[in-house]
């Protein structure tokens, strides 16, 4: 695999998330060449950069970035002919997944991964879309928005290569991701199945009349939500155990927490408690402007991301 030396990235699909992939891409001082069939795809594409490159000048370019680096094409195959690394962004339908990466993995040089965005899929379903190089396609799942969001999720499937896991990983890191490796493939990954945790709890909450929507995300968002962005459960969990650290934590409050397992809620997401969550978000943000709101938290990350650049933290 020759992944490591990328120069010039594929972006296939260019909604919100190949958008942010392109600018960072951009950012780190690459050619990108983006497909899309939609109509007025490249002018939304270049918009969408256009808007994201102020604050991608604060975080800091690498040599060479530009909007300028920037082609577009309708046609997936040209896209991915010269490319180095294929970022692929479709839509989360498996009938969708294997006609593109059919064409992908046709016009792709045999040694170019083939990473899907995909937060759904498993990458031995989307592999079984390819019948001539199935073992360089993998999941590398970013989290929202990408040109912000450092975590990237690589995801090998059943076919997938060590030598293709291990170039994806290397070219993550090279343009400043911080990569994770999952040893099997499971639906929704790692980060989306401990919010999918969190949410099931959240939802069950507000069903039963415990709290509002905006309590919940009030006991996040001001409690340890802010831990959780500096550091992970697990040593957020040890630093709260004192000198003892996780040991003493597991030792004497991990048998409550075990009770408090037993005590989780079971929600079924019924249209009833669908409409329930809807309004409480629109009581939420009633009065707000949900642009302004958007930029806030995007301003606000940056902020956080390279004040813990400057940092000792893990």
């Amino acid at each position: 695999m020759n992944t490591p030396h990328v120069q010039r990235v594929a972006i296939v699909g260019t909604g919100v998330i190949g958008a942010s992939w392109a600018a960072h891409f951009l950012a780190h001082g690459l050619d990108v060449v983006a497909t899309d069939p939609a109509p007025g795809a490249e002018s939304q594409l270049r918009a969408e950069v256009q808007a994201c490159w102020p604050l991608l000048e604060q975080l800091g370019l690498r040599e060479g970035a530009s909007p300028d680096r920037l082609s577009f094409t309708p046609d997936p195959a040209a896209a991915v002919a010269d490319a180095d690394f294929v970022q692929e962004n479709g839509p989360e339908r498996e009938d969708v997944k294997h006609a593109l990466f059919d064409v992908l993995d046709g016009a792709a040089a045999p040694g170019v991964v083939l990473a899907s965005s995909s937060s759904g899929l498993l990458p031995s379903v989307i592999a079984r879309g390819c019948s001539r190089h199935p073992e360089r396609v993998l999941i590398g799942h970013p989290f929202n928005p990408p040109h912000l969001i450092p975590l990237v999720e690589v995801v090998p499937g059943e076919k997938t290569s060590a030598e293709a896991a291990t170039a994806a990983m290397a070219f993550y890191t090279a343009v400043g991701k911080r990569p994770i490796l999952l040893r099997r493939e499971l639906p929704g990954h790692v980060a989306n199945r401990l919010q999918a945790a969190l949410w099931r709890e959240a939802y069950s909450l507000v069903e039963r009349g415990i709290a509002s929507v905006s309590d919940i995300d009030t006991a996040i968002s001001q409690g340890p939500g802010l831990r959780w962005a500096v550091l992970g459960p697990f040593v957020n969990q040890h630093l709260s155990g004192g000198p003892g650290g996780l040991a003493h934590v597991l030792e004497h409050l991990g048998p409550p927490m075990v009770e408090w397992w037993q005590d989780l809620g079971h929600p079924e997401l019924t249209p009833e408690l669908a409409q329930l969550l809807v309004a409480g978000v629109e009581e939420e943000l009633a009065g707000i402007d949900q642009a302004r709101l958007v930029a806030d938290r995007d301003r606000l990350l940056n902020m956080l991301l390279t004040a813990k650049s400057d940092s000792s933290l893990p």
